[in-house]
């Protein structure tokens, strides 16, 4: 996440970390760079998971690996440093070694936001512009040169989703039923399940302690707030309490055999949930907080109920994970559901209540 911020890093290995800290260097191969220019703004409703999904589909069409990406353009003035986070936090899924934004009024602005004192923030920017490394949108832009260029108008963003067995694998939002159905049909493989057309309409009744349930194709049985990337983003997480609260207000509900649960990326995110008067409304809806850190997005959401477990492999169920995590290859989100989609915290929320993806 530090990239979003204006300080290059990128991950290295266990052995060359700790080569480094006792004095060895590191070497590597100059990277090329890849220049992503945004330009205008995002609509009303489209957040910034949204639009990570669909700088990861892009970028690993156009091919990144073992590159710089660095963004850039008159489109990064709208966005704030968590969206900036998430972008760059989703590096290792589109396949960069780093996703790098330049120090801005933004940055600068997130920095008074955290404490920084102004004789600080003045000595920051000072530096930045004497070595013209501080970008100021009201000011004419030096053209720059990087080894290929991708570009996004911000206004073409949608809400979407992507899986169902790979981050790049982004589906619109109004094209979710029709990409599902296609994915049931298809022979199997990163989008396709191979269900024949006769089982496709399949339904599983169970009881779920003493409840009457049933799970068909698609049913979510698992919805994760989760992740380093979007639960440290207010917006997002802000939104998923606001969806909640509506539901409670409508008298909606989530399955009980859904397995709901939040993993903030850090305490300051309960505090404001707690603080807006949100987090009891999440509560309602079974998202409780279970801990801070990695979670269902690396396969610690913990067993299903003995008794979903059994209606999804006893009828060879295609059952789903809805995450608002990094990634959701198949098999690590939870060996029981083959179909796994990241999406952003509220959207989370809304499959949840709706109970299936399609």
């Amino acid at each position: 996440m530090i990239d979003g911020l204006g300080v290059a890093g990128w991950g290295v290995g266990g052995i060359e970390a700790e080569a480094t800290m006792l004095g060895q260097s590191m070497s590597m191969v100059l990277p090329g760079v890849v220049g992503f220019r945004m330009t205008g703004k995002l609509h009303d409703g489209v957040t910034a998971t949204d639009l990570v999904l669909t700088v990861t589909q892009m970028l690993r069409k156009h091919g990144v690996v073992g590159k710089f990406v660095e963004f850039y353009g008159p489109g990064l003035a709208s966005l704030s440093l968590a969206d900036r986070a998430t972008i760059a936090n989703m590096s290792p899924e589109y396949g960069a070694t780093m996703g790098f934004f330049p120090v801005d009024h933004m940055t600068l602005q997130y920095l008074r936001l955290t404490g920084r004192s102004e004789e600080t923030i003045t000595m920051i920017e000072e530096y930045l512009r004497a070595n013209k490394m501080f970008v100021d949108y009201n000011e004419p832009q030096e053209e720059r040169v990087y080894s290929s260029y991708l570009e996004l108008e911000l206004a073409d963003v949608e809400p979407c989703v992507s899986g169902p067995k790979r981050p790049n694998d982004r589906v619109p939002l109004k094209d979710m039923k029709a990409d599902w159905h296609a994915c049931l049909d298809n022979k199997q493989g990163f989008k396709g399940f191979a269900v024949p057309k006769e089982e496709q309409d399949k339904v599983a009744k169970f009881t779920f302690h003493g409840l009457p349930a049933e799970l068909k194709h698609g049913s979510v049985v698992i919805a994760a707030i989760t992740s380093c990337t979007n639960t440290s983003n207010p917006n997002v997480m802000l939104g998923a309490g606001l969806v909640a609260k509506k539901a409670c207000e409508l008298g909606l509900e989530v399955k009980p055999w859904i397995k709901t649960s939040l993993a903030p990326g850090s305490g300051a995110v309960t505090k404001y949930l707690h603080k807006s008067g949100l987090e009891k409304y999440l509560n309602q809806q079974g998202f409780n907080l279970v801990g801070y850190g990695c979670t269902t997005c690396i396969g610690n959401s913990g067993d299903l109920d003995e008794s979903v477990a059994s209606a999804i492999t006893d009828n060879d169920i295609v059952a789903a994970a809805v995450l608002s995590g990094n990634r959701n290859f198949e098999g690590r989100v939870h060996p029981l559901t083959r179909a796994n989609y990241l999406a952003s915290p509220l959207l989370v929320v809304a499959y949840a209540l709706a109970g299936t993806v399609c």
